[in-house]
């Protein structure tokens, strides 16, 4: 007897799963927030949000899965001018900061992994040489930063030295002609993948600066870090310099303090907040797709007062991140946001992306750990999130300190 399927035959009911359609379009604009974007900001938004549907969504769950680096999609990423983080160039169109914040959370939406190499290409090592760079270097290296020419990583976090980045030991030595660099760095994303790093490093009087590493020099080492649960479509290394000779047209002039690495790193620290923000919509757009289309009990998910209940909750929840970096974004642009607030941003945004994201994931119940149904994929990366660009515990002593006027850092 053949035991060969036949398309005629009617299984029983609850035998045949449908597929579920989890991308589709969902009212996550609770409160309007975004109604009165300008449009010349909504059209950045618009194109990455096309790049995250048609580009990304067909190949990511395979790149994550394997951890391995989507090198044509990094390279998309300038090719469509969305790895600029607001930085402007010259030949480039303006783009506002909110602008490049949508298209922060709309990458993040689409994929962490993606959305952190955008974030570090641009907002971190493009920022490290515009805000601190000589005409020269600018000249030089933006560009090729910006449309995905050239690779860039900006390495801070060593391996004894995390969250005390101040302390950091990793050595520049003055020699003629220009630097010896010595030391290791942890966590570097797009270390090792060919490019340029953006190195801090102590001089001979304690200062911090800042050098261009190009990662083909003699004395650098870049180990692609393995074993990540987290953001598994970006590389990040762990660098070992031994006498990396960086030449003095390689020494970043306006980087002459930890002060100027701190600078780099508060522009950015917003930006991670809207991250958040995409993470938590695509595990609520998941959600509310899954409620409406799983059946039981007789009826969809959405048709119990539990399911409703969780949904208002994270649709509050939602509601709440955006308000927020909405509101920080317009004091950033009009020059008054503080560091305080900033970290506010980021410390509420992750952990309420964070709470969204484990409600999703127990709401699609065994379906919510698999990679195509997205939710799993986002869950693991805002853990990184919820680390980078400064830990939980350091954004509330930040916030502590504006509070009570007194420091808990020592």
């Amino acid at each position: 007897m053949s035991t060969e399927a036949n398309p005629q035959t009617e299984f029983p009911t609850g035998v045949v799963e449908p597929d579920y359609e989890l991308w589709g379009e969902v009212n996550v604009d609770p409160t309007g927030v975004f109604e009165d974007i300008p449009e010349a900001d909504r059209a950045y938004w618009d194109r990455a949000r096309t790049f995250g549907l048609e580009e990304v969504r067909p190949v990511i769950d395979g790149y994550w899965d394997k951890a391995e680096y989507p090198l044509e999609l990094a390279k998309r990423l300038g090719d469509l001018d969305l790895m600029r983080d607001g930085l402007q160039l010259e030949g480039y169109p303006q783009m506002s900061l909110l602008a490049a914040s949508l298209v922060n959370m709309e990458l993040s939406r689409a994929d962490g992994s993606i959305g952190t190499i955008a974030a570090v290409q641009a907002g971190l090592a493009l920022r490290s040489i515009i805000d601190c760079g000589s005409p020269e270097q600018i000249a030089a290296w933006a560009p090729k930063l910006a449309t995905g020419e050239v690779f860039g990583a900006f390495a801070l976090t060593e391996p004894t030295h995390g969250s005390d980045s101040v302390s950091l030991e990793t050595s520049a030595v003055r020699v003629e002609g220009g630097y010896l660099i010595n030391g290791e760095k942890k966590w570097i994303g797009n270390g090792s993948v060919g490019g340029i790093t953006i190195v801090w490093a102590r001089d001979e009087a304690k200062n911090v600066r800042g050098f261009i590493v190009q990662q083909e020099w003699d004395g650098y080492t870049g180990t692609t870090i393995e074993g990540k649960l987290s953001l598994r479509a970006i590389w990040q290394a762990h660098i070992r310099m031994e006498n990396v000779f960086v030449p003095d047209s390689h020494v970043l002039p306006g980087a002459q303090s930890f002060k100027d690495t701190a600078g780099v790193l508060f522009a950015t620290r917003l930006g991670v907040a809207w991250s958040a923000v995409g993470h938590a919509t695509a595990c609520y757009e998941t959600a509310v797709q899954y409620a409406a289309q799983r059946i039981q009990f007789g009826r969809p998910l959405a048709a119990s007062q539990i399911v409703q209940e969780r949904l208002t909750r994270m649709h509050s929840e939602l509601a709440t991140m955006q308000t927020m970096v909405m509101q920080a974004t317009k004091r950033a642009e009009a020059g008054k946001l503080s560091g305080a607030q900033a970290s506010l941003a980021k410390f509420t945004c992750t952990r309420l992306a964070r709470t969204i994201a484990s409600n999703a994931r127990d709401l699609l119940g065994g379906n919510g750990i698999l990679l195509k149904n997205r939710v799993a994929r986002h869950i693991a990366d805002i853990e990184a999130i919820h680390t980078y660009e400064g830990t939980e515990t350091v954004q509330a002593l930040i916030i502590g300190r504006s509070i009570t006027g007194i420091s808990a850092f020592v």
